[in-house]
């Protein structure tokens, strides 16, 4: 798909999408790494896929310049979008820049970057592991 069209996707939609397409890449390096039972990997993906992980991650990526003008654009515009509903054991700030950021990560999956993906997931997992 194209940039111009993949920009038309609601923020909310993307969101949705990928929040799906980060679990998954950090899943596979998880896997990759450190091949455990599906429970100990599913104990070690819920520190980076939590809406707290993201957020680190994503304002981190942020201020060291490591996301280009255009994917910040796009995570702030989703992290700005209305929120109807209240998320569950999570400040409401985190929550919206973790949904940015899988915004972020459904575009580049819909205009077929996965490497940019790949580099978005490493970085996330390298900067949440310095907690």
């Amino acid at each position: 798909m194209d940039k111009d069209k993949a920009h038309l996707y609601n923020t909310m939609s993307l969101a949705y999408l990928g929040d799906a397409v980060f679990e998954l890449a950090i899943r596979e390096r998880i896997i990759k790494n450190t091949p455990h039972s599906a429970c100990i990997a599913h104990q070690k993906t819920i520190k980076y896929v939590s809406a707290e992980g993201q957020s680190k991650a994503a304002r981190k990526m942020i201020s060291e310049d490591f996301l280009t003008d255009e994917e910040k654009a796009l995570l702030k515009r989703a992290r700005n979008h209305k929120t109807v509903s209240k998320p569950a054991n999570v400040d409401m700030r985190d929550y919206k820049v973790a949904t940015g950021l899988e915004a972020l990560c459904a575009y580049l999956y819909l205009i077929g970057d996965k490497k940019r993906i790949e580099d978005i997931a490493d970085e996330a997992m390298r900067i949440i592991d310095e907690q």
